[in-house]
């Protein structure tokens, strides 16, 4: 009787340190996948960043090309394609991206889509009211609070705290 209560408890043992091992192997897979998904976010997000503020300065570039009279194919290629590279950003945010960090990456493209298309209007001698070189230089330059939003929901949706007390953040 006492061998067999003996394999029966030796057994058991087995079983509870088989169980605790595939806890212990489940947790560190859920821990590597959620490293992972965080690292392809956080890539997401500096992907989405630097291809938005290309995307502005080239916009610029260009809106300044337009204002002295000397656009070239180089400078519309230089502005197709960053605009392009950040259409390609936004792309892959749709997919990665959280709610709330899609949102004002929504707000942004729609903040550089109407000054894109009000620099063309300005560039093709067909400018609406309000699209002068100014008023359109003005919105661009001004999207700097704009900007830290959208920086600070990726931020927060990395789980990076915001600092305190510390130095204003400067716009793009």
């Amino acid at each position: 009787m006492a061998s067999v209560l003996s394999q029966r408890l030796a057994a058991r043992v087995q079983a509870e340190q088989f169980a605790r091992q595939e806890r212990l192997a489940g947790a560190q897979w859920q821990r590597e996948r959620e490293i992972a998904e965080l690292e392809q976010r956080r890539q997401c997000y500096v992907t989405a960043n630097s291809g938005y503020r290309r995307y502005r300065v080239e916009l610029m570039n260009y809106l300044w090309l337009v204002h002295k009279g000397e656009v070239t194919a180089q400078g519309r290629a230089d502005l197709e394609d960053a605009r392009h590279a950040m259409h390609a950003a936004f792309a892959e945010a749709q997919m990665i991206a959280s709610d709330a960090v899609l949102a004002e990456l929504d707000a942004m493209t729609d903040t550089l889509s109407r000054a894109y298309s009000r620099t063309m209007r300005l560039a093709e001698g067909n400018p609406r009211p309000g699209e002068s070189f100014e008023e359109i230089h003005g919105a661009l330059a001004g999207v700097g609070g704009q900007w830290q939003d959208m920086r600070g929901a990726m931020r927060a949706d990395l789980g990076v705290r915001p600092q305190a007390d510390g130095p204003p953040a400067d716009g793009p």
